[in-house]
């Protein structure tokens, strides 16, 4: 399990660490417009595999959207670790219950009871016992009296 934890960590230290990473030499800007670059590139060659033309548009939008918001969570989620590892202090060693931390504790806790419980649902099989024949007229039927015309 270390070996994965490390390897992730590495990958990690790839991208977003500026000591480590391969564009450590360029300022953070242009380091951030690399990687905006790379995501509209990927963005762009995925709509257009999946996507037909009429849909290629939004799903394109949509995916570079969702890039550029990946690109900065990971990177802001990664520095607060890290800022966090420089200063690790323990809540027990300092004492210091704030309620917040607790009820942060809290949410996540009752998060993945949630989560779990949603899992179970999924995994559960349906109650569709009941047979569904279609609806009792057809389209052209439903419209047949609003086409009558009235004397």
């Amino acid at each position: 399990m270390n070996s994965i934890k490390n390897w992730m960590k590495e990958s990690a230290n790839i991208l977003f660490d500026d000591s480590k990473n391969d564009l450590r030499a360029l300022p953070k800007a242009v380091r951030l417009q690399i990687l905006l670059v790379l995501s509209f590139i990927w963005t762009t060659v995925f709509s257009l595999y999946v996507f037909s033309y009429t849909t290629f548009a939004f799903g394109w939008a949509g995916l570079y959207i969702a890039h550029i918001g990946l690109i900065f969570a990971v990177y802001t989620t990664f520095k607060q670790f890290h800022k966090a590892e420089e200063r690790s202090n323990s809540v027990f060693q300092t004492k210091n219950f704030d309620p917040f931390k607790i009820m942060s504790i809290f949410f996540v806790i009752v998060f993945m009871f949630v989560f779990s419980k949603g899992i179970e649902v999924l995994n559960s099989s349906n109650s569709y016992d009941i047979k569904y024949d279609g609806p009792d007229k057809t389209p052209a039927e439903k419209w047949l009296p609003f086409t009558k015309k009235k004397n």
